[in-house]
């Protein structure tokens, strides 16, 4: 046999040899890929799950709120015109704790507002919005004698309802004290309805 062709015999067998070693490594690689890819698909889904839960627990957050009470401080009284142009609320209902209303718009709107004595004992109304964070829709709830934005967290002192305006104040409405009764016009109300 000549050399040339032993050169090419073993050159063949030699390339045999690289292609049965590579297919060998290619075959043993395999499940590692496989294994790869199963564990990148389990960081995927449980990425998603992730991301998935905080969506829905954030967007619980974002409920409009439940008005007020969402905080657990008050159940929502629905109020209307007492046919004279006013809502009038008893003053034996409001305390130092605030009292949360629902009054209905000729529009038909729903507006949130809230009631209370202060610490003062000043009778004080505001609407359970501010010019800031109305758009959340969240209002307010009370710790202590502070009323505390449900969106922001910025605390407000009972004393300053009324007193204080803009930012993330609660809106004040204008009232009076009538006999045993706080008297806010209709009219105050109906304009709220922007923050709503």
């Amino acid at each position: 046999m000549s050399h040339k062709k032993h050169a090419d015999r073993s050159h063949k067998g030699h390339a045999g040899v690289v292609r049965e070693g590579k297919r060998a490594q290619f075959t043993a690689e395999r499940p590692k890929t496989a294994s790869g890819t199963t564990q990148i698909l389990v960081i995927v889904i449980a990425a998603l799950v992730g991301v998935t839960a905080y969506l829905v627990t954030s967007g619980l957050d974002d409920r409009p709120a439940a008005l007020s009470a969402s905080a657990g401080q008050s159940v929502i009284r629905t109020v209307s015109d007492d046919g004279g142009g006013a809502v009038s609320l008893p003053l034996s209902e409001l305390t130092g704790k605030a009292a949360f209303y629902k009054y209905t718009t000729s529009s038909g709107r729903d507006v949130r507002f809230f009631a209370m004595k202060s610490s003062d004992g000043v009778y004080r109304a505001a609407l359970d919005s501010c010019d800031v964070c109305f758009e959340a829709k969240k209002g307010y709830h009370q710790e202590g004698d502070d009323m505390v934005c449900n969106k922001c967290g910025n605390h407000f002192h009972s004393a300053q309802i009324n007193e204080v305006r803009g930012g993330c104040n609660p809106v004040g409405l204008e009232r009076t004290v009538s006999g045993d009764r706080l008297v806010i016009k209709s009219a105050e109300l109906e304009r709220g309805v922007e923050y709503f």
